[in-house]
């Protein structure tokens, strides 16, 4: 019996293209139209959210095609995976602001946000399905 592969890239292909335009054309014009205040702030962490997701997405899905897991991975996880970086990315924009960003806590974030998803992959294979 054979079990259902990872998606292809081509899959997310569109869905990468819309994210990276909608975040890299909004931080385009965030910079462009508005002043440094609370509002375009918080605009700015989201638009870098959507640009890092977007633009990294098609990479995640390569590299789950090219190491395949046990259960393969789905759509939705994937997906979930490429926020991480987005997250990440714009954790780090945001502590870069406030001047306390340090390699040290860069790494120690990303150890914790792979140990978080390797412990919600763990989940995911210890489900029972018959």
């Amino acid at each position: 019996m054979d079990e259902p592969a990872s998606p292809h890239v081509r899959v997310f292909m569109p869905a990468a293209v819309v994210l990276a335009l909608i975040g890299w054309g909004g931080l385009i014009a965030l910079f462009w139209v508005t002043r440094p205040t609370v509002g375009p702030r918080w605009l700015f962490y989201f638009l870098l959210v959507l640009a890092f997701t977007g633009l990294l997405l098609p990479v995640v899905a390569f590299l789950n095609l090219r190491f395949p897991s046990q259960p393969p991975v789905t759509r939705g996880v994937i997906l979930r995976q490429a926020i991480w970086v987005g997250v990440y990315g714009a954790t780090l924009a945001w502590l870069q602001i406030a001047r306390i960003l340090t390699p040290s806590l860069a790494f120690l974030l990303a150890l914790g946000f792979v140990l978080i998803e390797y412990l919600l992959r763990l989940r995911e294979k210890s489900q029972w399905s018959p």
